[in-house]
């Protein structure tokens, strides 16, 4: 049976390899269902790969291949929650080094378009406040100076 909500990305061609690169990236991940196009469509021919049912880290997700019409933004991302330094560098290259780009305070962009947020545990703790407002400013301020995260940077300056 299938979620009653279901996120929908839109790939130019590459929706399988997309869902095939996040199963072996993330945890919890894995690559269902391949729909075909039973007929032509604009930017497609009949037999080509138009869906792909996969789980990104727990979230059920919809890959079509609906061309060039349409790009991704910031203003969607998956926000990835990393436990320590080693699934924070691992999560961080594998999609940086596989085609994509890095950005600020710990968001990334995948060869896809896709925006994502590597984003230590410790830091969310930090800038919440779970340690006091000063460290949390501490925290904030030293995330800003960041692409990928640094937690033993965030942790000193969290001590101050």
């Amino acid at each position: 049976m299938s979620p009653k909500n279901t996120i929908c990305l839109w790939y130019t061609g590459e929706a399988l390899q997309a869902a095939q690169f996040y199963a072996k990236t993330f945890p919890d991940s894995h690559v269902g269902a391949v729909h075909y196009a039973p007929g032509d469509y604009p930017d497609g021919k009949q037999g080509d790969v138009l869906l792909v049912e996969f789980t990104v880290a727990g979230v059920v997700c919809i890959g079509l291949n609906g061309g060039p019409h349409f790009t991704h933004n910031e203003s969607f991302s998956f926000q990835i929650a990393t436990d320590d330094q080693e699934e924070t560098d691992r999560l961080w290259n594998a999609i940086v080094g596989n085609g994509g780009q890095e950005s600020a305070c710990g968001w990334c962009k995948d060869r896809w378009g896709i925006s994502w947020q590597i984003t230590p545990r410790v830091l969310m703790q930090a800038v919440s406040g779970a340690y006091g407002a000063a460290a949390a400013q501490r925290a904030y301020a030293a995330m800003m100076d960041m692409r990928k995260i640094d937690i033993a940077a965030i942790e000193a300056a969290v001590q101050g």
